[in-house]
């Protein structure tokens, strides 16, 4: 690999290859993901990073590297959270960033082509100014681009109504190791023609293709939007609002549930001031039509009411809507900065298993003397298992404690019908513990589907699936 950067300069042009010595390469070896869940083994640094602007470019990249036999790892914003797009192998971190074109909002059509370079964020903002929605919403939508998004199929608050990044990519501009480039699924919100491959592309990790640009379905914008806070003393009271919100026949478009520790992180930051006794909250938003939203906020309230709510507030205006939010979405970030250790898991749990899965993190908690915060998206049980410590991570007994504290969450999210990752994705970090939730069977099949993609198994070697048995490299 010693003068792929040089040759790669040379294909491409002086600027857009950041070679060996250049300090900004640091920066494409690592992403967002807590180094603590990182394997030793995967800790390499890139031999080069190229900044692509056209698809022809990233053909060109995945073409020389095939030829040199040298992997090729695709990278976004490098906002993930399970080391995606960590060079683990080393070789090529092949960084879409710089492909941020809007190609077209098509009104009429309720569609949008864009780059993968595209923020979420600013994507959303560009249709709603059309009066159009595009609703998937993860937490760092500020920041991540909607290419790593289809990447890792992401979620957010918004999911729980309107669905995850999946249901929202139609078509798919994808280049293949070698450099091949296909276009793959359609512009029709509807269309059963051949086997679905864009679905297979979204949510793989980048380890069968690039994608190179997308075309997202569109809603019209709700007219109307109305957020309300619910408080409650624990958790178990805070469910049953939930159960009973939803028995009632709401159907909101957020649904977030946050435990004590999380309040108790966030209550110093937030604008809100939460009582005394908060030992739970639930943040509820409907939207639609605006005449109707009066009834579904007081309908919602009386749930709220009848679970034993200490508090119930609704906001009346957008400043107390976006101070609602505050306190939410002020939690992650809360919990990192007051504690030396933070490892977040985004499991999944079936709806009616959140309590006994808060319960088992309890005890979790308290046999390894370690506190779990956790919060997330209630309506379709994803949470944000936050472990955390204070102690030194480099001291062998801190280190295993952690390590338990995370395998007994993970699995006790498999014992509980679960699943590994609701949103975050499996990348590296959790990589080798996939045979807790699939059998040996479905992850060789899912190793056949791979190398029918990527038969050298260069194209972001070594994520997601573990390695086979017996093994020693994937």
């Amino acid at each position: 690999m010693s003068d792929i950067a040089a040759v790669l300069e040379r294909e491409l042009g002086a600027g857009r290859v950041i070679g060996p010595g250049d300090d900004r390469l640091d920066d494409y070896g690592r992403d967002e993901s807590p180094a603590l869940l990182v394997p030793d083994d995967a800790r390499h640094p890139p031999a080069c990073a190229v900044l692509c602007e056209r698809t022809d470019e990233v053909a060109a990249v995945l073409r020389v590297c095939a030829e040199r036999g040298v992997p090729v790892v695709p990278r976004g914003a490098g906002s993930g959270m399970t080391g995606g797009c960590l060079p683990v192998a080393g070789g090529v971190v092949l960084s879409t960033e710089r492909m941020q074109r809007v190609v077209e909002i098509a009104e009429d059509d309720l569609v949008a082509v864009v780059e993968p370079g595209v923020i979420t964020g600013r994507l959303q903002e560009a249709v709603e100014a059309r009066g159009l929605f595009y609703p998937p919403d993860p937490a760092s939508l500020d920041f991540c681009s909607i290419g790593g998004n289809a990447a890792t199929c992401a979620g957010g608050p918004r999911a729980f109504k309107y669905g995850v990044t999946r249901e929202y990519v139609l078509g798919l501009e994808v280049a293949l190791m070698g450099g091949e480039v296909l276009r793959v699924g359609r512009r029709t919100s509807k269309g059963v023609t051949g086997y679905d491959l864009v679905a297979g592309f979204v949510g793989s990790e980048g380890t069968f293709g690039v994608i190179t640009e997308l075309t997202v379905k569109l809603l019209p914008l709700p007219p109307g939007v109305a957020t309300v806070l619910g408080v409650f003393a624990d958790v178990p009271a805070a469910s049953a609002a939930i159960t009973a919100l939803l028995r009632r026949g709401i159907r909101p478009r957020v649904l977030e549930l946050a435990d004590r520790a999380s309040i108790d992180h966030v209550r110093p930051r937030a604008r809100y001031r939460f009582p005394d006794g908060a030992g739970a909250i639930v943040l509820v938003e409907v939207d639609g039509d605006p005449d109707a939203l009066d009834a579904e906020v007081e309908r919602i309230g009386q749930a709220c009411e009848g679970a034993g709510a200490l508090d119930v507030l609704a906001a009346q205006s957008a400043s107390e809507r976006r101070a609602l939010w505050e306190a939410r979405r002020l939690i992650s970030k809360s919990l990192r900065d007051a504690h030396r250790v933070k490892l977040n898991e985004d499991v999944c749990v079936p709806r009616g298993a959140i309590t006994e899965m808060l319960a088992r993190i309890a005890r979790t908690s308290a046999d390894l003397d370690l506190p779990i915060a956790v919060f997330g998206h209630a309506g379709d049980g994803n949470l944000h298992v936050n472990v955390l410590s204070d102690d030194d991570p480099a001291d062998p007994a801190v280190a295993r404690r952690l390590d338990q504290a995370v395998h007994r969450v993970l699995a006790d999210t498999i014992d509980l019908r679960g699943t590994l990752s609701g949103e975050h994705g499996i990348g590296v970090t959790k990589r080798d513990v996939m045979t807790l939730e699939q059998s040996e069977r479905v992850l060789e099949w899912q190793r056949r589907w791979k190398a029918m993609w990527d038969p050298a198994g260069l194209l972001n070697p070594g994520k997601v699936l573990p390695r086979r048995r017996g093994a020693c490299s994937e």
